[in-house]
């Protein structure tokens, strides 16, 4: 991948981590993308250093994502597997 595209991935991501913090107040906690100081805009960091943080940003999200929906009630007549 292109430099170019993933730092468009890694805005893309950025733009989930917003989404689900304050329209599904899903807390997303990345200390290890945080710690980092890459962001999106920072079009000079290495790619190398957009890799890891598309990485651990993926992978928080994601986390969080799993939590939300393993703690949610099943809806009534649902049976959860």
């Amino acid at each position: 991948m292109r430099k170019q595209e993933l730092i468009h991935v890694h805005e893309l991501l950025a733009v989930v981590e917003r989404f689900c913090e304050r329209e599904l107040g899903v807390s997303v906690d990345a200390p290890e993308y945080e710690a980092m100081r890459v962001r999106p805009n920072a079009i000079h960091a290495a790619k190398a250093r957009h890799e890891t943080a598309v990485f651990h940003l993926a992978e928080t999200i994601n986390e969080a994502m799993t939590d939300a929906v393993s703690m949610e009630e099943p809806a009534p007549g649902v049976v959860a597997d």
